[in-house]
């Protein structure tokens, strides 16, 4: 009876329609990778600026407040106890004020699958759907209603085609970040040995990235995180403004994944 009545809401909350652009149907000139989409049109000068939080959020206010002096559009994604965290929602407000989009990145930041074998899941159908409708509850509470949500950045950015396909049952598609370039790892710490990255490395592979690809940048989902932590001093949202200054000279424009009725868009806002 609960996984009856799990999916009934689900089917009103999420309005379900896995047909269309969002849903089946592959974009044109865009990578896929086990069914989710990690990089749009490449013929077109347009980056996806994407945002995760999870436990940390120290520099959401810093973020804004430079998206909004540049007039730049980004997407957030957040998980659920990022959502009720009291702590973020005055930078949540604001990101809804600007009109940035904000998705779901799972309610309580669940590891999908095994790092070691990525076909072996680690949840039931049953419990990603439940965690992610708690995800969409507490966005819904927090004012972002879920007609202009369709698409879905996994926790720790690992998934298999299993979950993309459940996503989209549930009208949603998953998404994640353009392989190529460090910008994922600006979350990690010295204490990591090598597997920190400075700040300056990765403004760096994102540059070396656009020299060497024969479509630059184009379509990039550039995913970066709006906190570390205490144990991160080199903070790599405090190089966004020099990271839009650069790729705005190069003749790059910001992009949302969508407009406030879910419907895919390559329209900039930013001028």
């Amino acid at each position: 009876m609960r996984y009856f009545s799990l999916l009934l809401f689900l089917s009103l909350f999420f309005h379900i329609s896995v047909r269309g652009q969002n849903g089946s149907r592959e974009l044109v000139n865009s990578t896929y990778q086990y069914g989710g989409l990690v990089r749009l049109d490449s013929t077109k000068k347009s980056i996806y600026l994407t945002f995760t939080g999870g436990d940390f959020g120290e520099g959401t206010m810093d973020v804004c407040r430079t998206l909004k002096k540049y007039q730049i559009p980004a997407n957030f994604f957040f998980t659920g106890d990022f959502y009720r965290n009291n702590n973020n929602r005055k930078a949540i407000k604001k990101l809804m004020k600007d009109g940035h989009y904000l998705g779901p990145h799972s309610d309580k930041h669940l590891l999908y699958a095994s790092w070691e074998d990525r076909d072996l899941l680690l949840v039931t159908k049953d419990s990603f759907r439940s965690d992610l409708l708690a995800n969409f509850q507490i966005m819904n509470d927090r004012g972002i209603k879920s007609e202009g949500i369709r698409f879905f950045m996994p926790p720790y950015e690992w998934y298999n085609d299993s979950i993309s396909y459940w996503s989209r049952e549930l009208g949603l598609q998953l998404i994640n970040f353009t392989a190529g370039t460090r910008s994922n790892a600006d979350y990690t710490t010295t204490d990591m040995g090598k597997r920190y990255v400075p700040s300056e490395m990765i403004m760096q592979s994102i540059f070396d990235y656009e020299a060497k690809d024969p479509h630059g940048l184009n379509g990039f989902i550039l995913l970066l995180h709006v906190g570390a932590g205490p144990g991160r001093v080199d903070k790599f949202y405090t190089y966004l403004p020099r990271l839009i200054k650069d790729l705005k000279r190069l003749g790059y424009q910001f992009a949302l994944l969508n407009d406030n009725k879910g419907n895919l868009t390559t329209g900039l806002r930013n001028k």
